[in-house]
This record gives structure tokens, C-alpha cells and sequence, in this order.
């Protein structure tokens, strides 16, 4: 997310996985099925924004019942050109994973946190 590269993030998905964002902004798909999907949607994504991530901090990892499944919460830190307005947007991440891939996230992030920088 620090490069915006969306080759990087979408090799560490399997090639069936699902990318939920059940809190989805306007204009933005609601989920990318399969790693191609993740590749496209997040190149066009992170293409099409002026924003500039300068931090991702790590609020908290935790454990569940099943050892395929982490909750994690994070923080994005980042600046909005031309101003220069500086955001926090606090997210929380379910990831399940197998052998070493992601095979399904659901992605929820306070999209209000970077639309209030635009104001």
C-alpha cells in the first residue's frame, strides 16, 4: 500500500480469492473475485488517486479459533495534494489465508476519513 503497487498485492492473493469492502464508496465495486480482479481494480484505484500514503500503523493483530483467519486493525496515515491536508483512515481487515496466500478478505475502512481531507 506504501508503493501503491497493485502487482505487489495481488501476488499475495490466490488466483480464486475474494476482496469484500462491505462498506464500499460510491463508484467503488463492492468486490474483486479472483487475483486478476484484486490487480485490475486496485491499478485503476490507486491510479486514478492523488492520495499519498506516508504510514500504515498497526493497531492491533488478533488470533481466532481458526488458525486460516486473523482479524487485524491498522491505521493509514496519509497526505491529500494539492493542499496537502494530512488524513488518519482507521481499518479493520478479516484475512483468511492458506498456504502462505490470501483467499478472502473483507475490508473495512472509514472511507468518511479520506473524503473529509477533500473538504
Amino acid at each position: 500500500m506504501l508503493d501503491k503497487s497493485p502487482d505487489d498485492l495481488a501476488d499475495l492473493y490466490t488466483i480464486d480469492a475474494v476482496h469484500e469492502f462491505p462498506f464500499s464508496s460510491p463508484g467503488f465495486p463492492p468486490t474483486f473475485e479472483g487475483r486478476e480482479a484484486v490487480r485490475v481494480g486496485y491499478r485503476a484505484a490507486w491510479g486514478a488517486s492523488p492520495v499519498q500514503v506516508a504510514e500504515v500503523r498497526r493497531v492491533a493483530a488478533y488470533e481466532t479459533a481458526d488458525p486460516e483467519v486473523i482479524v487485524a486493525e491498522h491505521v493509514v496515515v496519509g497526505t491529500l495534494p494539492p493542499k496537502a491536508t494530512t488524513f488518519t483512515v482507521p481499518g479493520l481487515l478479516i484475512l483468511h489465508v492458506r498456504n502462505g496466500l490470501i483467499t478472502r478478505v473483507r475490508d473495512y475502512m472509514d472511507g468518511l476519513g479520506v473524503a473529509s481531507a477533500r473538504k
